[in-house]
């Protein structure tokens, strides 16, 4: 009796790898590429086509969002708000694209050992932060969260080549001045101030719309 043509292909190692792939390849794009010419993922809109006060991160936070992102803090924290009721009412108005078009990688995640951190901007004050950073316990008894005390040491980055760099590969729009006037800001910080800047403007775009 003949082999059918699926029968050939389960049969042949080679032939379902490369057609594995094939398909698997194909789904992706036609997933993913849309999302390139969708104005609501590469502008900074919500899903009702207003604009968002959205823009480049400034020298001092872009430094802090890398030493977020160095410390590994996505591990235990998301920034994605789901739009249940159950996160809204907690965190406050659910993520849209339009607030991480400047975000490389963006941070959403869904492990959440600690508190969703997208909308944390403004709700404690900058030296509640340091206190929480340096020993969360002072300020939250029960937190399970590690000590940073290291982060109170001088920031030390190439912030220029940084914002070149985010200028060639994203959306980001730094001009010469910002680019020259980006050591001027950071001189004299410490990487617990920058990450303090980076927390304090995060999801402030929507934070009080409901």
């Amino acid at each position: 009796m003949a082999q059918s043509k699926h029968e050939k292909i389960e049969k042949n190692v080679f032939l379902m790898i490369v057609l594995t792939l094939l398909t698997v390849s194909v789904g992706g794009l036609v997933e993913i590429v849309p999302l390139f010419f969708q104005h609501s993922t590469t502008t900074p809109i919500d899903q009702k086509g207003n604009k968002l006060d959205v823009k480049p991160y400034s020298p001092i936070r872009l430094v802090g969002r890398d030493i977020y992102v160095r410390e590994g803090c996505y591990n235990c924290h998301s920034q994605m708000i789901r739009p249940f009721r159950a996160e809204t009412e907690r965190y406050g108005h659910y993520s849209v694209a339009g607030e991480y078009i400047y975000d490389h990688p963006f941070q959403w995640g869904s492990k959440r050992t600690g508190p969703d951190l997208a909308r944390v901007g403004g709700r404690y004050s900058d030296e509640w932060q340091r206190t929480h950073l340096i020993n969360p316990r002072d300020v939250v008894p029960e937190s399970n969260m590690p000590a940073f005390p290291w982060l109170d040491r001088p920031v030390k980055d190439d912030i220029q080549a940084k914002m070149r760099a985010l200028n060639m590969v994203g959306l980001h729009k730094y001009s010469d001045e910002e680019i020259a006037a980006a050591p001027a800001e950071i001189e004299g910080k410490t990487e617990l101030d920058a990450i303090v800047a980076y927390l304090q403007g995060m999801g402030t775009a929507l934070q009080n719309v409901r």
